[in-house]
């Protein structure tokens, strides 16, 4: 794995480099939004996965990622053969699917898709269990200062079914991180990967719990 930042000489672009899934990558910043610029955790996610490919064979695998960001991971999960789903907000899509196609064009199995997903709004009628059917889901640095957590949770839940593993790396900042993943645990089974102390983070294995679950109309399946 290395890393680079380097400003262009042709224009007044700045990306960073990076080398996974025997590609070199690059990566756009936007550094006005939150969300569209590169967390280590995504790093930490994408190093286990090019060096975990014999126990994740991601090929021909249905991935989604929540809260992709710039796109890294999308971006080597691509590049690693699978049918990936790219998602975050609106605001963000634009930077996120420059990097994607930037990357990914003409060099994955599978073209990756990128598309809105706001944490808990209208996921039936956007995501419905009946076609989107997940072999994994992605998440790096998710859990932070912000008002919904709740919804996060109940995203992760919708997206899961059975044989639905989820990948998730995370940096512990506040109590707040350590209290989400304790109402985590009350719906999915947790295994630790790996623990980065120098990073402040933890890459976790989950996989849902069996519990009776609600139809979109409230009714128990």
């Amino acid at each position: 794995m290395s890393r680079r930042i380097i400003q262009s000489l042709i224009t007044v672009e700045a990306w960073e480099g990076y080398t996974f899934a025997d590609h070199q990558i690059r990566i756009k910043e936007s550094h006005d939004l939150y969300g569209a610029v590169m967390w280590p955790s995504a790093i930490v996610l994408c190093y286990f996965l090019d060096t975990h490919r014999d126990t994740y064979n991601l090929l021909d695998k249905n991935v989604i990622e929540l809260g992709a960001g710039t796109g890294l991971v999308s971006v080597v999960t691509s590049l690693l053969g699978a049918k990936v789903t790219s998602t975050d907000l609106p605001e963000v899509l634009s930077n996120l699917q420059y990097n994607v196609l930037r990357n990914t064009r003409g060099q994955c199995r599978h073209p990756p898709q990128v598309t809105e997903l706001s944490w808990g709004n209208e996921l039936e009628q956007h995501f419905p269990q009946a076609t989107c059917h997940y072999d994994y889901v992605f998440a790096a640095d998710v859990v932070y200062c912000h008002p919904y957590l709740g919804e996060l949770l109940d995203t992760f839940d919708h997206l899961c079914q059975d044989g639905t593993e989820i990948l998730w790396a995370m940096r512990f900042r506040l109590d707040r991180e350590n209290q989400f993943v304790e109402r985590f645990r009350t719906r999915f089974h947790l295994e630790e990967l790996y623990d980065l102390p120098s990073l402040c983070i933890k890459l976790y294995r989950a996989s849902r719990k069996e519990m009776e679950r609600k139809t979109p109309s409230g009714e128990a399946a």
